[in-house]
């Protein structure tokens, strides 16, 4: 009988021989994508170019105003952190002078000028001015599409106001702020992308010679001087303008629900955690929790989602399948905001819902001259 010889196949290298070869088809197929969508690129970035050009020669009207106007934006599609960065702003600026913010209201069902009081809801302004208003109840917070009517308003309805931040406000030309702060994210500078749709930038980076200020957010709690200076000589920054390294700091995790003010002293790194999610970039938070807790799994919806009862049996379902008795969901500010309308809440009180909140911190001297920047400006514009 003739004798049969098999070969040892080694089932771990194939593995990762298909691996490689997946990841290199993918990327292959995205730069296929790239560049089929280069085209559309050109058409929109010639557009916004032209349209910023005619801003630039003063053939559309840009108009300023004899009082502090604060603009914080970016070039970017999302998720660089515009939002901690005006409740910086409001956090150094409150005590002093009369501050309103201004957004246009991503989401909301409401349109034109509003004022927010104690009674509005995410469905009125939206979900970043609603955080700003239950955060800061002494500030006036406005949303409106068309910010220099928006601008106008508040300073008719409340004349004692001293200063107003606009939020993601950067492409609306349409004002000429006091003060124009460009954001980007150290992960992904704008230096190194393109116009959308085949990158993701709103316009070419060209725009960012109107910043007076650049801030470079999501950067490490640890930024080595060499680092520092790597980003600078890449973003070249213009004579006038100043640039300023920030970075994310996470608050102790808060209770949202009834089930998590009961449960708020037993959590511990034990726990199972599903992270629940509606924002732009949610992966610094997914890993700052699995170096904290046991197991974190994660739901994520695109940005501004705003829920739905669906959403609801789904997060439900997701949370039942988490491992252990020992389990809760942990959210963000932004998320909370949406989640607060009572047809949702109400529908997730037995189940333990935290959030985590974050706030904005600067390395080294950046927060001492960045702060002395936005005073000296508004003190010496502010008329009352």
């Amino acid at each position: 009988m003739p004798k049969v010889c098999f070969r040892k196949i080694n089932l771990s290298k194939y593995i990762l021989e298909l691996f490689v070869t997946c990841l290199f088809l993918q990327s292959n197929l995205m730069k296929i994508v790239y560049i089929l969508l280069f085209p559309f690129s050109l058409i929109y970035g010639s557009i916004l170019y032209l349209r910023n050009k005619l801003y630039d020669w003063n053939l559309f009207k840009s108009t300023t105003f004899d009082f502090p106007v604060i603009s914080v934006g970016n070039l970017t599609l999302g998720g660089v952190g515009k939002t901690p960065h005006i409740e910086y702003l409001v956090r150094l600026l409150k005590e002093e002078f009369k501050v309103a913010t201004l957004s246009r209201g991503y989401k909301r069902s409401t349109s034109g000028f509003h004022l927010s009081n104690k009674n509005s809801t995410v469905t009125d302004i939206g979900d970043e001015p609603l955080q700003y208003k239950l955060k800061f109840n002494q500030i006036l917070v406005a949303v409106d599409e068309k910010r220099v009517n928006g601008i106008k308003k508040i300073r008719e309805i409340h004349p004692e106001t001293n200063v107003i931040l606009l939020d993601d406000a950067y492409q609306h030309r349409s004002v000429k702020p006091g003060v124009n702060i460009l954001i980007t994210d150290y992960s992904e500078l704008y230096i190194n992308d393109f116009v959308v749709p085949s990158g993701k930038l709103r316009e070419w980076h060209y725009g960012s010679k109107r910043a007076d200020i650049i801030i470079v957010s999501k950067t490490s709690s640890v930024l080595p001087a060499r680092d520092q200076r790597k980003i600078l000589e890449k973003l070249n920054p213009k004579p006038h303008q100043k640039v300023y390294f920030s970075y994310i700091k996470y608050d102790s995790i808060n209770p949202f629900t009834d089930a998590a003010i009961r449960s708020q002293n037993e959590v511990n790194e034990h726990f199972s955690i599903l992270l629940l999610s509606g924002i732009g970039k949610p992966e610094p938070l997914f890993h700052k929790l699995k170096d904290e807790y046991n197991s974190v799994e994660h739901i994520k919806f695109s940005d501004h989602h705003n829920f739905t009862y669906s959403d609801v049996i789904d997060i439900r379902k997701h949370y039942k399948t988490l491992h252990g008795n020992n389990k809760i969901i942990i959210t963000t500010e932004k998320d909370i905001m949406r989640l607060s309308l009572p047809k949702i809440l109400n529908q997730l009180q037995d189940i333990p819902i935290f959030y985590i909140p974050i706030e904005i911190c600067f390395h080294g001297n950046d927060k001492e001259e960045f702060d002395k920047q936005i005073l000296e400006y508004v003190k010496e514009n502010s008329r009352n």
